[in-house]
């Protein structure tokens, strides 16, 4: 057992990652409100950690308890590896974020935590159920984005024959503003969920929840604080990158984009599933601007994209593994 100041530290440095998280993801959230100039970045901030916050009285816990027990054993876990895993995860989340690549914060703690609990009991301590279940979200979450972001734009098209560009244009501001909301509330009920399955299972570890594990009522405020707190402070770099580099929108397209993206994160928030809010508005983006046509997209910004989803995961892992055998070395977490 490590001591209270220690286990209020790592609680902090949990909270740490959600409020990076919540920055470092807004551009998930609010990029194409901005893009299209329907919000200013200050007004499409606050509107997207609203909505982030409220989420917590929309979904349940499913996505906590994946990650608190269905990635690696609970009974694995410790503070070292909690610590570990959470080094991994703010790196490969501060490097990123730096450089303007919209990368998964998601993917970032699930990696780290799984170098971590691969570098303390190798694989007999993964439950590979979870690993399937989060690496398939990898590659379905931006493709039904995608699937989804362009069943609007026919919609959008089909009901708008009679209306004139003008109109078509006035009509989707205005529910490009419920889009957003909507995406905001799905990236916070899946995202501020991955940090309370790490700070309830780091206090399972030390026995403060007993013998059963759950997310006790003040983790999940704090959680749903600190991602909206992360929100509202911004992420311009990655918000350029995702509002106007991928490829140009309208407010039609921009609330294809953000209602397809909704509708997927509400699908993998019900069923427990932990995938990526960046994967899937990118897909999303992808598909809208892929509607109107193929060369509208930016490939070469999506590819650069694509590969930094596949060099999330590993990379966090090994600064996990890392960071864990270091501390380890020194004599662990006391």
């Amino acid at each position: 057992m490590i001591s209270l100041p220690l286990l209020v530290g790592l609680v902090a440095f949990a909270l740490l990652f959600d409020f990076l998280n919540g920055m470092h993801d807004a551009a998930n959230s609010i990029a194409t409100v901005v893009s299209t100039r329907v919000l200013k970045p200050q007004y499409a901030v606050l509107w997207a950690a609203s909505f982030n916050f409220l989420a917590l009285f929309v979904f349940g816990e499913h996505v906590a308890n994946t990650v608190g027990k269905g990635i690696v054993d609970a009974n694995v876990i410790d503070a070292t590896v909690i610590w570990a895993a959470l080094c991994g995860a703010v790196f490969w989340n501060v490097l990123t974020w730096v450089l303007g690549i919209p990368s998964s914060s998601s993917h970032a703690l699930i990696g780290g935590l799984l170098g971590a609990g691969l570098a303390k009991a190798g694989f007999s301590g993964i439950v590979w159920s979870g690993i399937v279940k989060t690496v398939a979200g990898i590659f379905v979450a931006p493709a039904v984005g995608m699937v989804l972001a362009l069943v609007f734009v026919l919609v959008v098209a089909w009901t708008s024959l009679r209306l004139s560009p003008l109109s078509v244009d006035k009509r989707y501001r205005k529910l490009q503003l419920v889009s957003a909301a909507l995406y905001s509330l799905g990236h916070g009920g899946n995202d501020a969920q991955k940090t309370m399955g790490i700070i309830a299972v780091l206090l399972y570890s030390q026995g403060v929840l007993g013998d059963t594990f759950y997310v006790p009522l003040w983790v999940v405020l704090s959680c749903y604080g600190a991602i909206a707190l992360g929100t509202m402070s911004g992420g311009w770099r990655i918000v350029h990158t995702m509002g106007s580099k991928i490829t140009r929108l309208t407010p039609a397209q921009g609330f294809c984009a953000e209602t397809g993206g909704a509708i997927t994160l509400a699908i993998a928030n019900i069923g427990g599933i932990p995938i990526s809010t960046t994967h899937t508005i990118t897909g999303a983006i992808v598909g809208v601007g892929a509607a109107r046509r193929v060369s509208a997209v930016r490939w070469n910004v999506a590819s650069n994209i694509v590969v930094a989803w596949f060099v999330t995961l590993p990379a966090a892992g090994l600064v996990g593994a890392s960071v864990f055998w270091l501390t380890r070395a020194i004599g662990g977490l006391i």
